[in-house]
């Protein structure tokens, strides 16, 4: 590694290093002071508080990392630009193609560090969080587990399994009801194609129960549609929203292949998987795209960083708006849950391909003309790195 290469990388490190403590500093600052009164409240103890906020500090990272990425891809190369570093390096003969490169290799390093903290780290860090919050916190009890696609919650004597396609909505599927008395002797069991909670009462749908008609003999009904008084209602089934963020990148991959899975269910399971890994890599094309605006809005108006900053972010948010709502389409099986993930980094990425090859070739036929020569053409100096 040559001694260039060593001082751009050097300047990423300290930049992103930098953005990344300053952005999990405002994002507890402000955590802190909105949920601190609850912890207060519940009369938690501030080594909960500290251990809470501490373990946040993953899933900032995560959330924060494509933009700092992005940012730390202009700041550096914008501080070459200020301290006229750009011009001299041009002026040597290094071209723009070799400057920005270890910039794209950091951007790339930085991305893998971000994917390997999302399949050991976060899910750990995750699952503690959600509990200290929803649990010791909120005081709510997850009544529910899910696995294998399907929903299981137990009541003071009742059991229910099911499949639920929309969280948002009160519909299940290929839902069951399991009663027991205070023997724990099973008396009744109540199994529907289709179930829906509407007007206050339990409508299931092509089913059949069952009642214990003693001496382990059981009576069985078949029925279309029937109303039944079942205690809990859907409001009393807790799992916290956040589930997807207790699992890893390859436990999102099985839970996607697995089978037996409705439409719906199966695209929202890919969405998932796709959509955790597309918005991690998301900070190399808005990288690709934003080491070329940097230029842009410098060689147009003569600023960069304070100019090139705010774009970037305004784009890194025009970016993240469309990708996130080609993921509602995509869970909702209204888009491929694979071209959702890829269509924004495969736009942004190619055009910003296009705009560092088209500011090599300016730059180049700029740095080719003598000053002394009256515009004529000139051989290229020697490479000084």
């Amino acid at each position: 590694m040559n001694l260039l290469n060593r001082y751009i990388l050097r300047q990423f490190a300290k930049n992103i290093l930098t953005l990344v403590l300053s952005f999990i500093a405002i994002y507890i600052l402000i955590d802190f002071f909105e949920k601190l009164d609850n912890f207060i409240e519940k009369g938690k103890p501030m080594a909960l508080v500290a251990k809470f906020f501490l373990l946040s500090i993953p899933f900032v990272i995560e959330q924060m990392g494509p933009v700092c990425i992005l940012l730390a891809g202009v700041v550096t190369l914008g501080v070459l630009n200020h301290s006229n570093e750009l011009t001299a390096l041009k002026a040597g003969g290094v071209s723009l193609r070799k400057i920005v490169t270890p910039i794209i290799a950091a951007g790339i390093a930085a991305t893998l560090i971000l994917l390997l903290m999302s399949q050991f780290l976060l899910p750990k860090t995750a699952t503690v969080t959600n509990r200290i919050w929803h649990k010791e916190v909120k005081g709510h009890m997850p009544l529910g587990i899910y696995r294998s696609g399907r929903y299981y919650y137990q009541g003071d004597s009742n059991f229910y399994s099911f499949s639920r396609p929309d969280p948002n909505k009160n519909e299940f599927n290929f839902f069951s009801h399991t009663s027991w008395n205070k023997q724990y002797q099973l008396q009744a069991l109540v199994a529907a194609e289709y179930a829906v909670w509407q007007n206050g009462e339990w409508m299931l749908y092509n089913g059949q129960v069952q009642f214990a008609a003693g001496k382990g003999q059981f009576t069985t009904e078949v029925f279309d549609a029937r109303s039944f008084p079942f205690k809990e209602k859907p409001s009393d089934f807790f799992l916290p929203k956040l589930r997807s963020s207790e699992m890893s990148i390859v436990e999102l991959h099985r839970e996607a292949k697995r089978g037996k899975q409705s439409k719906e269910e199966q695209a929202a399971a890919w969405a998932e998987f796709y959509g955790r890994i597309s918005y991690i890599l998301l900070g190399l094309p808005l990288l690709l795209l934003g080491l070329p605006l940097l230029l842009m809005v410098y060689r147009k108006w003569g600023r960069d960083l304070s100019l090139a900053v705010p774009v970037s972010c305004g784009m890194a948010f025009a970016c993240w708006g469309i990708w996130a709502i080609l993921q509602s389409l995509a869970k909702a099986a209204y888009f491929n849950p694979l071209a959702a993930a890829l269509s924004v980094h495969l736009l942004v990425g190619l055009a910003g391909l296009f705009l560092l090859l088209r500011e090599d070739g300016i730059s180049s036929f700029f740095w080719a003309r003598s000053p002394d020569s009256g515009g004529t053409i000139q051989p290229q100096s020697k490479k000084m790195l």
